[in-house]
């Protein structure tokens, strides 16, 4: 039979299309069979949370804001906790700071405008711009860190001043008084704590600058004294919170310096300043003792005298000797009466590592969860050669900051600046505990925010989580580190 070849095309077509067909509707068939899963959606970012600040004891880091996410999660595991509390309260605090010396003012005063303002702003500025020093501390006359020894009335040998005819605040009118309005106008509120290292010497039972007592005749006449500064400082624009009677009143052997007893004190306090500051209507805090903690006995005795009390806000510690313990010891004893840490040097040339460990240990942590309202470390500033100084004055004073043809930033500076910048004046010290080699204290600052300063003390990285409201932050810090957290 013959058929038709345009006929058999087509029928060949028909079947192609046709078998395309079934075979499209077997995978179609197939496809609805197994349903695929539904897309897997990515957890969200996480969100940091907690920021810190870092400090490297091989000084690698400085005080430098870290990038690490730092999340609170409800999850738990195997790392000691740090367990921040903020209902349970302590002390507030007043500020951290230095002891702004003649000497300090001295150097950086030497600085060209430029570089002067420059340093101060980033000193005293804003806590943005800054490390927020918030709190000082200055001679009332000479310290041993002046060029020479002076007080605010000096007379020629053999002659007195009972009136203070003579008074006059013109030895510090060329650095100190000009630095000091500088900082105020960047921080008007900041606190300022001064201190004499000597009466005039006419005062003095051995005339002189080293050593000697106050004589008992001129009690009245140095509670004046103290007077005439204040309202003096004020007239230039500087308002003294508080002062204390004497600094380092056991140690004669400073030039200048005095010795005054506790007995002494607790007697000048009760029948002399405290009663001129009521008359004259300075309401300028009175801090005892100002010396070391191997001697609470001293600020103890004054306060047990309820005469001399009455006019006390409360007692001033530096660490050469004893446990800052002490300071615990005297608010058991007296409560109601405040806490301050007001001088701890650092040796020259230092130690980055093991100085930045001591003080935190002692003084940012040590001190403040021991009630100190405060953290001074001494001098603020000065020259390559640890000048200026008195003669017999102290030559291997390393300050914060060293002032020559640049200035350089020494391990003080970051000590006070890991609680300075981030722990404000009116802030409150919370609950927390120490984990391990995790030393720590933790604060409430006025906008809510908490600050966790953490010291590693052992040599070997530690992980750790901060516990609180429940929930756990995991971080890791190196060997003999320093941190400060703030969420």
């Amino acid at each position: 039979m013959k058929i038709n070849n345009s006929l058999l095309l087509f029928s060949k077509r028909i079947f192609v299309v046709g078998a395309l067909t079934v075979l499209f509707t077997n995978c179609k068939h197939s496809a609805d069979a197994v349903t695929p899963p539904p897309p897997v959606t990515p957890p969200p970012p996480l969100v940091n949370e907690v920021d810190f600040w870092l400090t490297k004891p091989d000084e690698t880091v400085k005080l430098q804001k870290q990038t690490d996410i730092l999340a609170f999660r409800t999850t738990s595991n195997q790392y000691p906790d740090i367990e921040v509390d903020e209902n349970t309260t302590f002390q507030t605090i007043d500020g951290f700071g230095y002891t702004l010396t003649g000497g300090s003012a001295e150097v950086i005063y030497s600085l060209d405008a430029s570089k002067k303002q420059e340093l101060l702003q980033e000193l005293f500025g804003s806590a943005e711009s800054s490390i927020g020093v918030s709190y000082l501390r200055i001679s009332i006359g000479a310290s041993d860190l002046n060029a020479a020894p002076f007080t605010y009335d000096d007379m020629p040998s053999g002659q007195t001043d009972p009136t203070l005819a003579s008074f006059s605040l013109q030895p510090d009118m060329t650095d100190l008084i000009p630095i000091l309005k500088k900082i105020i106008a960047l921080n008007p509120s900041i606190k300022i704590l001064g201190s004499p290292w000597s009466a005039p010497v006419w005062m003095k039972d051995n005339n002189g600058f080293v050593g000697g007592s106050l004589k008992p005749e001129y009690y009245a006449v140095y509670a004046n004294y103290f007077v005439k500064y204040i309202q003096a400082m004020k007239a230039q624009g500087i308002t003294i919170d508080a002062i204390t009677p004497q600094n380092e009143p056991l140690h004669g052997g400073n030039n200048p310096s005095m010795i005054m007893l506790a007995v002494q004190q607790a007697d000048f306090i009760k029948n002399n300043l405290g009663p001129a500051f009521q008359a004259a209507n300075i309401t300028t805090k009175i801090i005892i003792y100002d010396h070391n903690a191997d001697r609470p006995d001293y600020p103890l005795t004054i306060l047990s005298d309820p005469a001399a009390r009455q006019y006390v806000n409360g007692s001033a510690f530096h660490l050469y000797g004893g446990n800052i313990s002490a300071l615990s010891q005297v608010h058991n004893a007296y409560p109601d009466k405040n806490l301050y840490f007001t001088e701890q040097w650092v040796g020259g040339p230092g130690d980055f590592k093991n100085d930045l460990n001591w003080a935190v240990e002692n003084l940012v942590i040590g001190a403040t969860r021991n009630w100190s309202r405060n953290v001074l470390e001494w001098n603020l500033a000065s020259d390559p050669n640890y000048k200026p100084h008195t003669d017999g004055g102290c030559t291997t004073c390393l300050g914060a900051l060293t002032i020559g043809n640049a200035v350089t930033k020494n391990v003080s500076y970051y000590i006070i600046a890991h609680a300075s910048k981030f722990v404000r004046p009116g802030s409150v010290r919370i609950a927390s505990n120490h984990a391990g080699a995790l030393l720590d204290v933790a604060f409430k600052n006025p906008e809510g925010k908490k600050i966790l300063i953490v010291l590693n003390k052992g040599n070997v990285p530690e992980t750790f989580n901060i516990k609180f409201n429940g929930k756990i932050v995991t971080a890791s810090l190196n060997g003999a580190a320093v941190a400060t957290y703030v969420w």
